[in-house]
């Protein structure tokens, strides 16, 4: 997986990023576990436990307050939208990104590839054994108090995210 560094990212609606110190005149300060982070994985199945194994490893490294059930819903969230992509994007779309991005009160994992068909959430169908992926990844966000979409790319592809507060709406 390629690294592509992290820097200034998308935020959800009204997230300023950081807490207002009144002893700084310069502005806010962002926390020490804010930031975004981006890598590059092909798309081929090795590359799901790889992602997973890559966010929660940041997510420790840069020390996110996260409760380990928003943790373990969030690699869930990286592994169904990996999988997505590389079993429904391969063929346009050779490689995938991952961005992850931490903000004050939220974390957001979200999953880019070139493909341009844009996925909707099926209903669930219990007589089927796949297909629910992004059904599983609005229930996992709407459970923890948060929210996720699709969105087309400037490129043609698309990107689909989810973002969660750092506080599981279950524990407040």
């Amino acid at each position: 997986m390629d690294d592509d560094g992290r820097g200034p990212g998308p935020r959800p609606d009204g997230d300023t990023g950081a807490q207002d110190d009144p002893a700084d005149e310069d502005g806010p300060r962002p926390l020490p576990y804010e930031g975004v982070w981006r890598f590059t994985a092909p798309a081929v199945d090795a590359s799901v436990p790889q992602a997973r194994h890559a966010v929660r490893d940041l997510l420790f490294r840069q020390g996110v307050p996260l409760h380990d059930d928003l943790v373990q819903g969030l690699l869930l969230i990286v592994s169904e939208l990996v999988t997505n992509a590389v079993r429904h994007a391969a063929v346009l779309s050779p490689t995938l990104g991952v961005e992850v991005a931490v903000g004050a009160g939220w974390v957001r994992v979200a999953v880019e590839d070139e493909h341009p068909y844009r996925p909707t959430a099926l209903e669930t169908d219990h007589g089927r054994t796949g297909g629910r992926g992004l059904l599983l990844v609005r229930e996992i966000a709407r459970e923890a108090g948060g929210t996720c979409d699709v969105q087309h790319t400037a490129s043609g592809g698309k990107v689909i995210w989810a973002s969660l507060p750092l506080r599981d709406a279950r524990f407040r």
